[in-house]
């Protein structure tokens, strides 16, 4: 999580300088639509990692999503981003919930249908 969120700012900032230079002057504070072209930019950014099957951030780790047969759906993707900020903004209790399941399964993960997998670390040969 720490290395997407860093990843995440640096996006969210491209995203502000696209928004700020074109108009030659700041954005108000508490501007509404800025807030929600910034979440739909960060959700972006992680529709598309989870789509292609892991964030860049969960690729360093080897972890990959799985939704079954074929990736995550756009719906899907939009669901887990969702319940995810709902888990942090619930001072991650829908993290926390995973550590008592079986299946390690977070709130976004129930909520999308889609689980986390680590990929075994490759095994070296002498």
């Amino acid at each position: 999580m720490v290395y997407d969120t860093l990843l995440v700012a640096a996006v969210l900032m491209l995203a502000t300088v696209l928004v700020i230079i074109p108009l030659g002057r700041e954005v108000p504070s508490g501007s509404l639509g800025f807030q929600i072209y910034l979440v739909v930019v960060a959700w972006c950014y992680f529709a598309i990692s989870w789509r292609a099957g892991q964030t860049l951030g969960m690729k360093a780790w080897r972890i990959t999503i799985d939704a079954g047969d074929q990736p995550p759906g756009w719906l899907a993707t939009a669901v887990r981003f969702g319940v995810a900020l709902i888990s942090i903004g619930c001072l991650g209790l829908g993290f926390f919930w995973s550590l008592f399941r079986a299946d390690r399964a977070t709130w976004h993960d129930l909520a999308s249908d889609t689980r986390l997998l680590v990929t075994p670390r490759p095994s070296r040969k002498a």
